[in-house]
């Protein structure tokens, strides 16, 4: 029997015709009769023949496996288990169950140097495979900030197998798709083919992970390119903004640091510098090897064991932990009366990946939502404060946020607003907020949460998003959360949870502000930290 079994378990027994409390000791609890195990703690169905979770049913009876109806006459042999899934609270829509019910098992392995082969089987004929490395622009000092994100660009440039435009040929003959991204704590390569190229993808990969020639004249050259993006980054208003944030928030720590680091360090980041980034942070235990799609797990682990077996395990003494990177209430305003609408953001400090205030948090960023002028209909959306921004023309769009870290994380707002509005909008904010705190109903947070869960599930559309979400999990969580976990763990949150969690981490809490453009109206930071107590009107 599955050592997942235990005494708190329900099961569903076809020769009994019931749901039983489980008892080892009766033979009639032989795993042979356990067709269907149901845990209440997650209200989720456990498919022993598939190896996942379903949602709980509200019946479950037999019927005719030949005319698909219950009927005295009908011989036992041709008898099977159907499941009734009620309308109840734990399903959303008829879209989300149906989605919950042909999820496919995420299957894990590790390899002896530490690195996590996980990937999800849904029979598609294509895939989606690739290496998700704990290591970002956090793991970077002020001295080498922006080299996780050279390295990246330095990915494609040629391996000593391939050069550039042999890698460039390779892919695009192969009808595929070669990407990569840096974010703060993860930096990832991928690769989107057919399923039958999956080999091929991989091997390319590892190519591109272990033999990168960073030649000298390839360093120059994307060295001019990152100084261009940084531009154009500067042009993305929503970007400056959330890096102000990031820097008043933590302020002299990693995170506080941008992505693409400064002018001076792109400008002098040489071969070394990507050399022993590479050879500090590229180990095996910082590793997962991702894949959704069209993938067979044997495969891709015959694969990882083929071309990633060789990568370097962790020291003796383990990987050395992350230093802390503490919240610090404060502001930043960069002001331009030239700019005709105002950029801002504020946030209080909120949990990491891993903490049981991530749930609520997350119901409760659902709750605020967000808006845009050409959405139309605010006075009639359940954002009770897109109602307010909508009736009274307070901003142009809001955009709540929960950014989330290992151990930290920002919870708040983004707004552009005409300069006249930014007082009352921040007002109105921070009277929203207030409310999660007092008086947020049982109503309200259904609806949110119901949407949360379409939303994650939507999000989940395509071989790609998938395999992000598997290698993002496994460095977060260390597992792949099943989706019914997940919607029990949503469906378990309260008006009462929402309002215990926001209090703490709203209430009388000095917040992160970031503006720029025309702020001259955006009240003094003193009066912003006063607009977050209880007490106020």
């Amino acid at each position: 029997m599955d050592d997942r079994i235990k005494e708190q378990w329900l099961l569903w027994l076809p020769d009994q015709g019931e749901i039983w409390s489980l008892d080892l000791k009766k033979p009639d609890h032989h795993p042979e009769n356990l067709t269907y195990i149901i845990d209440p703690s997650h209200k989720a169905l456990w498919h022993p023949e598939r190896g996942s979770f379903g949602i709980s049913p509200t019946r479950v009876d037999q019927v005719c496996s030949k005319c698909d109806a219950h009927n005295q006459q009908c011989p036992v042999s041709t008898l099977k288990q159907r499941v009734h899934v009620g309308t109840g609270r734990l399903r959303a829509s008829q879209a989300a169950t149906e989605v919950i019910l042909n999820v496919p098992e995420t299957r894990v392995s590790p390899l002896e140097n530490g690195l996590q082969v996980a990937s999800e089987d849904s029979g598609l004929s294509t895939c989606t495979v690739g290496l998700w490395i704990d290591a970002g622009s956090r793991y970077e000092n002020e001295k080498n900030n922006g080299t996780a994100h050279f390295l990246e660009h330095m990915a494609f440039k040629g391996t000593k197998k391939r050069s550039q435009l042999d890698l460039e040929l390779e892919i695009e003959n192969m009808g595929a798709h070669l990407n990569a991204y840096t974010s703060r704590e993860q930096t990832v390569y991928y690769a989107k083919a057919f399923s039958k190229d999956l080999p091929r993808a991989v091997e390319i990969l590892a190519d591109i992970i272990q033999n990168s020639t960073l030649g000298e004249a390839e360093i120059e050259r994307e060295r001019g390119v990152i100084l261009r993006e940084m531009q154009e980054v500067e042009t993305n208003l929503q970007e400056v903004v959330f890096d102000y944030l990031h820097a008043t928030a933590y302020q002299d720590t990693a995170l506080g640091r941008t992505i693409l680091g400064p002018t001076e360090n792109i400008k002098s980041i040489n071969r070394n510098d990507l050399v022993e980034y590479i050879t500090t942070h590229y180990k095996g235990p910082r590793m997962v090897l991702a894949a959704a799609g069209g993938v067979s797990h044997d495969e891709l682990l015959d694969l990882a064991k083929c071309h990633f077996g060789n990568l370097p395990s962790a020291p003796e003494g383990g990987l050395p932990p992350l230093p802390p990177c503490s919240f610090t209430g404060s502001e930043i305003r960069i002001r331009d009366d030239k700019m005709p609408l105002a950029h801002l953001a504020i946030a209080v400090e909120a949990a990491g990946w891993s903490h049981p205030d991530t749930i609520p948090l997350m119901v409760a960023n659902t709750l605020i939502g967000n808006w845009d002028r050409s959405f139309g209909g605010g006075v009639n959306l359940s954002s009770k404060l897109a109602q307010v921004a909508c009736h009274g023309n307070l901003c142009h769009s809001f955009q709540s946020f929960n950014t989330c870290y290992t151990d930290t994380g920002l919870w708040g707002l983004y707004m552009v607003c005409e300069p006249s509005t930014i007082q009352e909008m921040v007002h109105f904010v921070q009277r929203e907020w207030i409310r999660l705190c007092t008086s947020v109903t049982e109503k309200e947070v259904a609806r949110a949460k119901n949407l949360l869960k379409t939303n994650m599930l939507l999000q989940l559309d395509g071989s790609t998003p998938i395999c992000e979400d598997i290698g993002r999990q496994m460095l977060c969580y260390k597992r792949r959360i099943p989706i019914p976990e997940l919607e029990a763990r949503i469906e378990a949150i309260d008006a009462q949870t929402i309002r215990e969690v926001c209090t703490k981490y709203i209430c009388d809490k000095h917040p992160a502000v970031a503006a720029v453009g025309p702020v001259e109206q955006l009240p003094e930071y003193n009066k912003i930290c006063s607009g977050m107590c209880l007490l106020r009107e």
